[in-house]
């Protein structure tokens, strides 16, 4: 019986965030948004660096005041990415930030006034060749969609997606109206089933490059969950450009469940691929902790711009799911029958047995010893 292949990745329009493709045949992109005082350049640049550091590849800024905006030729000078800055209410703010250098902007056309005000947006950025990103979320939706959906007999989940779509729709035509076609559409809700639906339906009725995500997600734990799920399901079948898992968490949190969800989902390698079992009885040491220290250590090594030729990594709990399930392991750890000891093994082939320790400590040098500059 033939295996069923995953479908080919939904082909768009390109655009560029300056120096990372989005769309196309471009890999999907991470980014992230910063929570600091844009206005604080330090503090805002200080943490572009640990989002620069822990894997990001755009990040966005909100631009809410003319405080805000004038840091941004300050920041735009020495950030290490590519800058979008994110726009509500005053369009004069998005032309000061095109005007700083920044490489997008995040704007809703609906909520900076007339299309006049829209036009020059559109304009200014067509001219400084920066794309613009517009979207639809499921908290500011246009008075009266949402309704007019459930009235005609659709369930509100139903309703919430084709609003969404939409409403999207409806901003970018806008931007096409004065020419300006470079163009990244967001469609989200708190709902994960109304903004996978609203991405997939998106998908088939345009070529606008994707930037997906579940907004208001919640915590590092719920949130990462519901985002995993969502931009998931749609990266698997092929839909979405460039990821932002929303968290209410540090920045850099969400670039680390963006990059687990890449890897999981095939489209990003993990070198090295780090596997650890659920744990049971046979457990006889601090799985957990091992396995922590383990991800903290090959974290360090890259953050400092290293990288690991190890393909997989093993902390297991004992021999059955050690040497055994995990025989195709670069190098692993696993419980032994003595307690207190580890052993240690090679595509399933154990070489050494020590006290946990020293095992900790023969684990770290050869972990170091594949990584190179």
């Amino acid at each position: 019986m033939a295996i069923e292949q995953p479908p080919a990745r939904n082909r768009t329009r390109q655009i560029k965030v300056g120096s990372v493709a989005v769309g196309g045949d471009a890999p999907v992109s991470i980014q992230s948004m910063t929570n600091t005082a844009t206005s604080d350049a330090a503090a805002t640049l200080a943490q572009i660096r640990e989002l620069y550091k822990a894997g990001c590849q755009i990040v966005r800024a909100t631009v809410p005041d003319e405080a805000s905006a004038n840091a941004l030729p300050e920041i735009l000078e020495k950030s290490p990415l590519p800058l979008v800055a994110d726009i509500h209410f005053d369009y004069r703010l998005a032309l000061a930030a095109i005007r700083a250098g920044v490489q997008g902007i995040r704007i809703n056309p609906g909520n900076i006034g007339g299309k006049e005000r829209v036009q020059k947006v559109a304009e200014a950025a067509g001219n400084a060749h920066i794309p613009i990103r517009v979207g639809a979320n499921a908290g500011s939706l246009p008075k009266g969609l949402l309704e007019s959906k459930t009235s005609s007999g659709m369930t509100r989940e139903e309703a919430l997606a084709e609003s969404l779509v939409e409403a999207a729709l409806s901003q970018a035509r806008i931007l096409e109206e004065f020419g300006f076609r470079d163009i990244k559409v967001s469609l989200k809700a708190s709902n994960v089933k109304s903004t996978v639906d609203a991405c997939r339906i998106f998908s088939r009725r345009t070529d606008y490059p994707l930037h997906l995500g579940v907004t208001e997600a919640g915590t590092a734990f719920r949130g990462t969950v519901k985002n995993a799920v969502g931009i998931g399901s749609l990266l698997l079948n092929g839909i979405g450009n460039t990821i932002r898992v929303s968290l209410s968490a540090p920045p850099v949190e969400e670039v680390r469940a963006a990059k687990a969800i890449l890897e999981s989902c095939g489209l990003r390698e993990a070198s090295p691929e780090i596997v650890s079992c659920p744990t049971c009885g046979r457990t006889s040491y601090d799985l957990i902790r091992a396995v922590e220290n383990v991800e903290k250590l090959v974290d360090s090594i890259k953050a400092d711009g290293g990288k690991i030729t190890l393909r997989k990594i093993a902390v297991m709990g004992c021999e059955v799911n050690g040497p055994g399930e995990a025989a195709d392991a670069d190098i692993g750890i696993a419980g032994g029958n003595r307690k207190g000891s580890l052993i240690l093994f090679r595509k399933g082939v154990r070489f050494a047995v020590l006290p946990e320790n020293e095992a900790y400590e023969m684990l770290e040098k050869v972990i170091r010893e594949h990584a190179e500059k």
